[in-house]
């Protein structure tokens, strides 16, 4: 069993072999293959989006029923996450904080399903977040603060003249520091269990190369350890997206209050 190339598979965006090319005038041949992470991220949309339109907006049973389960989490990001945060400026960013709450959970669970890929658990899928959220704490803090302002209250006040480019520097550097965390902490998050449950069922693989009794032998604890760490990880999904979230909102609101 060779443990690098299941988890290589099951996490590297790789491009399917048959993908599909577009000639647009203004930018020639553009390559618009498809991988397993952006039909993943597509899945995790429409499962989203359907899901909430259909407990928003149905009378049916089963709506009330997912009205029940959704409910609870959107007022927890509104009245326990930002607006403590924001203030008045909550509702604002409230359809944006719902969006990423639910888009990570989404992909978070997804990463679950056998088949799928862990979009969460690829570099390239959280730096991509990540930049989002740096994006929108410069767009959050010259909204509200206007440009000028927001420049000069990166640094903070009482500062020397001949101090302030130093200290701006150093700032600026810190921002992007927050954004590469946020980064690092969802992506090492998700993909630690990926990496536990495959090296606990490869156990059995290791043990069974040496004796084929020791294999049979450490299938059960190998598979029980698996299914454990699994059960874990459905946890993991649920507190990694809102961490993400509730740190994202906290970046966004040192731009908005920066007193």
């Amino acid at each position: 069993m060779n443990f690098e190339h299941i988890l290589a598979h099951h996490l590297v965006d790789r491009k399917f072999s048959h993908h599909i090319i577009a000639r647009l005038p203004f930018l020639g041949a553009v390559d618009l293959g498809l991988s397993p992470l952006i039909v993943t991220m597509w899945i995790a949309c429409a499962i989203s989006v359907l899901a909430l339109t259909f407990a928003a907006r149905s009378q049916s049973a089963a709506a009330r029923r997912a009205r029940a389960i959704f409910e609870p989490a959107a007022l927890f990001v509104r009245d326990d996450i930002l607006e403590p945060i924001f203030g008045r400026h909550a509702s604002f960013y409230l359809p944006y904080f719902l969006t990423l709450f639910f888009f990570l959970l989404t992909c978070n669970l997804l990463g679950l399903v056998p088949t799928m890929s862990g979009v969460t658990a690829n570099p390239n899928v959280t730096a991509a977040m990540a930049l989002c959220t740096f994006g929108l704490i410069q767009f959050a803090g010259i909204k509200e603060q206007g440009l000028v302002s927001y420049v000069v209250h990166i640094v903070p006040g009482g500062v020397p003249w001949w101090l302030w480019p130093l200290l701006f520097v150093i700032e600026v550097f810190g921002m992007f520091a927050k954004c590469i965390s946020l980064c690092i902490r969802l992506f090492a998050n998700m993909l630690a269990g990926h990496v536990v449950s495959l090296a606990f069922l490869c156990m059995i693989f290791i043990f069974a190369a040496m004796n084929k009794a020791a294999g049979l032998g450490m299938t059960v604890p190998a598979v029980g350890l698996a299914l454990f760490i699994y059960v874990m990880d459905v946890l993991v999904s649920f507190l990694q997206a809102y961490i993400f979230t509730f740190l994202t909102a906290l970046f966004v609101g040192g731009a908005v209050h920066p007193h």
